[in-house]
């Protein structure tokens, strides 16, 4: 399936800013042409900004190569996909969160293989956030929606260092028998939310 581009949203948004009276049908062919139904993973990693400082920035580029060697194939075996990497950040869509979970547990047990093999101070952390929803997909190279900025605080925000954070809607979708989950209320941006955290 080719997915539409860019410039094929902002023709779009165009016609919706310079049309207001056309919001709801711009809206809905918005929706019809670029909306999908998916569980999102944002992984952030720990510590980068830190070892940035003490190292400069091509090791802190040499540890983001890394990073994306061990998350492409992972995010792969899951019948997942990569939209975007920003800087320590990985985007990936799956097909419902179950999967997403799964990936995200082999991504922590394969960044501590490789820790084992590095100094400390070299040692890659992740921290996730996982949401599912309704999104808008951009030619396979970015991605917009509710869930999508939920998973997105989770991931970046809230979740600490080897944390599976999932929002209402993604934990809705997990068979809660095969692993066990915590619930928690954590606030954020102003923002009430109930999140279910994977006990590892």
């Amino acid at each position: 399936m080719r997915r539409k581009t860019r410039t094929e949203l902002n023709k779009l948004l165009q016609e919706r800013n310079e049309y207001p009276d056309r919001a709801k049908q711009i809206d809905a062919e918005i929706r019809e042409t670029f909306g999908e139904t998916y569980a999102v993973m944002v992984m952030d990693m720990s510590g980068f900004s830190r070892l940035t400082l003490k190292h400069g920035i091509i090791h802190f580029l040499a540890m983001i190569h890394r990073m994306n060697q061990i998350t492409m194939p992972t995010v792969d075996e899951h019948d997942g996909a990569i939209i975007k990497f920003e800087a320590d950040n990985a985007f990936a869509i799956f097909p419902d969160a179950e999967p997403a979970v799964d990936a995200c547990v082999d991504i922590i047990k394969r960044l501590e293989a490789a820790n084992t093999m590095l100094p400390e101070e070299l040692d890659m952390h992740g921290k996730f956030g996982i949401g599912y929803g309704e999104v808008l997909i951009v030619q396979d190279e970015d991605l917009f929606g509710a869930e999508v900025n939920l998973a997105s605080k989770l991931g970046e925000d809230l979740a600490a260092r080897n944390e599976i954070l999932l929002t209402e809607a993604a934990f809705g979708r997990v068979d809660a028998s095969k692993r066990e989950y915590e619930e928690m209320e954590m606030s954020i941006s102003g923002l009430q939310l109930i999140v279910h955290k994977v006990k590892l």
